[in-house]
């Protein structure tokens, strides 16, 4: 299949401003982070009820966090969210809007995570931040008006990464995983990488600049860095699972839940044709963009029920 026309006219926009500034490769960490900011917000963010900045308690000091809430009441399912960047960018801005969205969709609080980036935090950093964030929000769910039993985590992209991360450490505790085009294996040997390798707005080359902050020269297939590895996946949460077709992490996706469904782990996997890394976000100007959300907030909140 051809790229979806609605995706098709950003990455020719883009192609266009590309030619006139530096490659994200060339930049440092801290320019990518102020041009992703400036991009992040697309359309007008979704009401809910309520949405409050918070801290959680931290490996090295609070971690600071934005509860989204559907409505009053409770308690309520919730959502754990991590969000998306290569472990390098991203914060709880530039997914403000995905957040809105699942909250007022899925009838659950959303807890988006503000977790350490790297180079300034390599890894293990970020994993260790969003495990302490999810036993954080577990233990303070009276507070927070949310079912204990009741809490999934989920992320696209590196966040895809940690929310896998996360559920694999708290097996009997993570209700629902719902990864959006999760990175789960930093080697990047896949065919996927090869047929997508650039063009489709996330590159291999990119790839290897955000892992190359990131990991620090670590074992990429070390279970955190690289979920796939994981030895053994029985009791895991149930998983949803979203590809793009035009991605260079479809293949790295497909393979973890096909490792999740061989380990009995209830599985539904959605690859969406024409899409690429990053579609999930461009709801307010591609179609299929915001039909693949409403149908993450329908898994999340039949999963949840």
């Amino acid at each position: 299949m051809a790229v979806d026309p609605q995706v098709q006219t950003i990455l020719d926009g883009l192609a266009a401003a590309a030619e006139t500034g530096p490659a994200l490769t060339d930049q440092s960490p801290q320019e990518v982070r102020e041009s992703f900011a400036m991009m992040a917000v697309l359309g007008t963010p979704e009401d809910v009820h309520s949405v409050e900045d918070s801290t959680v308690p931290g490996p090295v000091g609070d971690i600071a966090v934005r509860i989204y809430r559907p409505s009053e009441g409770g308690p309520l399912p919730a959502l754990v969210w991590y969000h998306g960047g290569g472990f390098v960018i991203g914060d709880l801005d530039s997914h403000d809007a995905v957040c809105r969205s699942l909250a007022s969709r899925a009838g659950c609080v959303v807890v988006s995570v503000d977790y350490r980036l790297a180079p300034e935090h390599p890894f293990p950093a970020s994993p260790d931040d969003a495990e302490a964030a999810f036993d954080a929000i577990r233990a303070r769910a009276d507070d927070l008006g949310i079912d204990p039993d009741r809490i999934a985590t989920g992320g696209d992209s590196a966040g895809g990464n940690l929310a896998a991360v996360v559920a694999n450490a708290r097996r009997g505790q993570v209700a629902f995983q719902m990864l959006i085009y999760p990175v789960t294996d930093m080697n990047r040997t896949s065919d996927s990488y090869r047929d997508n390798a650039e063009g489709y707005l996330l590159t291999a080359e990119m790839m290897a600049w955000f892992e190359g902050h990131y990991t620090g020269g670590v074992d990429l297939d070390d279970p955190r860095v690289s979920p796939l590895f994981e030895d053994d996946l029985s009791g895991v949460a149930p998983a949803y699972l979203v590809t793009a077709e035009f991605d260079p992490l479809r293949d790295e996706g497909e393979a973890y839940g096909k490792r999740l469904a061989d380990a009995g782990v209830t599985v539904q996997m959605q690859r969406y044709e024409g899409m690429v890394h990053g579609f999930f976000q461009m709801t307010a100007i591609v179609d299929l963009a915001a039909v693949a959300v409403d149908d993450a907030a329908e898994a999340l909140r039949n999963a949840l029920a």
